[in-house]
């Protein structure tokens, strides 16, 4: 018997939310879609300014926190006619890297981090900036690249270290359909969901940004506590998920998600 049997497994993200549905259903479980994140929200006329500041400034330091977000940086320079420039650029200053995506990003481009995180987190990346040489931060311009929303714990490590910083944000996270929030919510609530597949930290503050402007976020965090079994896909994730107050959850010791599902089917199978 397949060890997901019978079990409904909530999707959050919205991409490659098939590609997960069918891990769910070979795993015997009933996949159900409930994007809390919009798209990614781009604009390249933005970028471009960015992308000439990278390269006009004397920059020193670039701290890249998602591969897609140092791509589309790329995209905005080739659209601009600047990427050549921005690679010569890129390639005479150092650079620290959140998880093996933006290190593999790098790595296309011929570059290899000075700095890389020690788990796949913001706070791992921190930690290694910390144990560099201090005088290398101080006075330095650093172009901090951002990954859909605003990173304090980075900033406040630039501030303290003596670092000015220029934030690059080559996207945004959108906010989801109300409508699928106010279904999800409800089909959480009443006890229907026996799983949640988180793959991106947006995914759980949309959802409980939602819950606390109607007054059901203790509900919420008592059906994670008590029913519903959260699975987040990596510590980035998780460590979202314990800022909103969720203390019981799943996290796969790879971050890939079928290593998600998998971990799911284990779980249900030894539960």
């Amino acid at each position: 018997m397949p060890k997901c049997e019978g079990k409904v497994i909530a999707i959050t993200g919205p991409r490659k939310a098939e590609e997960m549905s069918l891990l769910v259903a070979k795993q015997g479980g009933i996949p159900l879609v409930r994007p809390t994140q919009g798209t990614m929200f781009e604009h390249f006329d933005h970028l471009a300014a960015e992308v000439d500041k990278v390269i006009d400034k004397p920059v020193q330091w670039a701290v890249w926190t998602t591969g897609i977000g140092l791509e589309k940086l790329l995209e905005a320079a080739r659209e601009a006619g600047r990427e050549e420039a921005l690679l010569v650029k890129l390639k005479q200053i150092r650079h620290a890297a959140r998880g093996y995506k933006t290190v593999n990003a790098l790595k296309r481009l011929g570059i290899v981090p000075d700095i890389r995180d020690d788990d796949g987190s913001t706070l791992g990346l921190v930690r290694a900036m910390a144990s560099y040489d201090a005088e290398q931060w101080r006075g330095s311009l650093v172009a901090l690249q951002l990954h859909g929303d605003p990173a304090p714990t980075l900033n406040a490590f630039l501030a303290d270290a003596g670092a000015q910083s220029i934030e690059l944000m080559p996207y945004r996270h959108t906010p989801p359909d109300e409508a699928v929030l106010e279904q999800f919510t409800s089909e959480l609530l009443s006890g229907q969901i026996d799983a949640v597949a988180v793959t991106a930290a947006p995914q759980l503050r949309f959802l409980f940004a939602y819950a606390k402007e109607r007054g059901m976020a203790d509900k919420l965090l008592q059906i994670f506590q008590e029913r519903t079994l959260l699975a987040a896909v990596g510590k980035v994730t998780a460590a979202a998920a314990i800022d909103e107050g969720i203390k019981r959850m799943l996290v796969p010791d790879e971050e890939r998600m079928g290593a998600l599902i998998v971990a799911l089917s284990r779980w249900f199978e030894a539960n």
